[in-house]
């Protein structure tokens, strides 16, 4: 797990929600959440597409080891298939720092901090 942040849930309850949260991301570009959650799921998307990027290496043994890694985080094949043939070129040239995460203030109802977070 990324940062250990408990975000008020059950173990099993979280990396559920986490994995959810990554694989929207990744499939729509951006999310709205609140600060907190938005800084575990940059966290998890950015070793997601990281991995994504190791296919493109030598070693075939590598390459199976990274895609089976993805495809039991991300919880649409659809989204990992985009992560291997969109997402992770667009990357190539870059070492981390996929996302951005912008705070855009209190949400209404209980004055959380809310941030967008979107693939860079």
């Amino acid at each position: 797990m990324a940062g250990s942040r408990k975000l008020g849930r059950a173990s099993d309850h979280r990396k559920a929600m986490l994995r959810g949260m990554v694989t929207y991301l990744l499939e729509n570009g951006q999310i709205e959440t609140t600060v907190t959650r938005a800084k575990e799921v940059r966290a998890m998307a950015e070793k997601m597409i990281t991995l994504g990027k190791n296919i493109q290496g030598k070693d075939a043994a590598a390459d199976l080891h990274c895609k089976r890694q993805v495809f039991a985080y991300v919880t649409k094949e659809s989204v990992a298939k985009k992560l291997f043939d969109e997402i992770a070129p667009r990357y190539a040239d870059r070492n981390g720092g996929y996302t951005k995460m912008v705070k855009i203030g209190p949400r209404r109802g209980d004055a959380a901090e809310m941030a967008i977070i979107q693939l860079v």
